[in-house]
């Protein structure tokens, strides 16, 4: 008998469609009343898998409308951004990801790389952009179509590690957040969430496969996930950094957790305990929601659709 652990190394390993196409006519079954795409680990000015992983999104925007795009940070590799004039927002960014259908709101955190940077320019480019939104470090957004509700929960991790904090040579921003007022709000937001849906987005996982160091992800699990697993309400952890497809579920844990693979770069991934698929190809994933069944289709370059992390009502 073949054990369960075993097919699951097949897939991460050749990376196996649980259901593959890339016709634009199939890509239209899977759109729902709502629908947005996530996307992360991008900006490389366009090298590797982001000119035409980009130009992937926009044309299966074409066949599914989407509501918006959520970036879950390092839009900028590799040392973040000066400022809202730095050019690396046309040759990672503007010109990338140019199709008509993306030009609608980007809803944005700040990476790893970003801290790097100066981490107040993605925020301020929101005054720049018709298109790029990111009010805050953190903040809360409700994305509603055909009164199908989905609140988005958009957190700032790095300062959340102490990693991060204590190298204030490469990431000087990180230490001097207040965490303790973010992981307050994040509480009181997921406290009063009524929506159908709702998904907490940052950029480091919680539960992953990783060459990382076990503190990230250590540091995450005392701060962030006790937090979300008090909430009933709370349905997915979104996440990315580590460049590879991967869905874990966690004894104990009512959430699905998931790292959206880099549109631009992708690194290797094996199982772990929890896993329940993993893919080293690059891509972005498809979000599609009505009010009792929410997806989150991960997609790779060629517009196949790997997997689907499903949550029911």
């Amino acid at each position: 008998m073949i054990s369960m652990r075993k097919v699951v190394m097949t897939l991460c390993l050749v990376g196996v469609s649980m259901v593959a196409f890339a016709q634009p006519e199939v890509w239209k079954t899977l759109e729902k009343p709502l629908n947005f795409l996530l996307a992360n680990d991008l900006g490389r000015n366009g090298y590797y898998d982001q000119k035409p992983i980009a130009e992937l999104m926009g044309n299966l925007a074409e066949e599914v409308g989407i509501e918006c795009v959520v970036a879950a940070g390092d839009v900028h590799h590799f040392e973040g951004v000066r400022s809202v004039n730095d050019p690396l927002w046309t040759t990672n960014y503007e010109l990338i990801y140019k199709h008509p259908e993306l030009m609608l709101p980007w809803y944005a955190i700040l990476g790893n790389h970003e801290y790097r940077g100066n981490t107040q320019a993605p925020i301020d480019y929101t005054q720049v952009s018709a298109r790029w939104n990111m009010p805050d470090r953190y903040y809360t957004k409700v994305v509603e179509n055909d009164g199908v509700t989905v609140r988005l929960v958009m957190i700032d991790t790095s300062p959340l590690m102490d990693k991060y904090r204590e190298d204030t040579e490469k990431y000087p921003d990180a230490c001097k957040q207040d965490i303790n007022k973010q992981l307050a709000w994040m509480d009181s937001v997921l406290t009063s969430a009524k929506e159908d849906w709702v998904l907490v987005v940052g950029h480091h996982p919680i539960y992953a496969e990783t060459s990382k160091e076990d503190s990230e992800r250590l540091d995450l699990q005392k701060r962030v996930d006790t937090i979300l697993r008090k909430h009933a309400n709370v349905d997915m952890y979104l996440c990315g950094h580590i460049h590879n497809f991967q869905h874990i579920r966690v004894p104990g844990s009512h959430l699905d957790y998931v790292v959206n693979t880099s549109g631009s770069l992708s690194r290797k991934v094996k199982p772990i305990e929890g896993t329940q698929f993993c893919s080293s190809e690059t891509g972005f994933s498809l979000i599609t929601a009505d009010k009792q069944v929410l997806n989150l289709h991960l997609i790779n370059k060629d517009g196949k659709v790997l997997y689907t992390v499903k949550r029911t009502k």
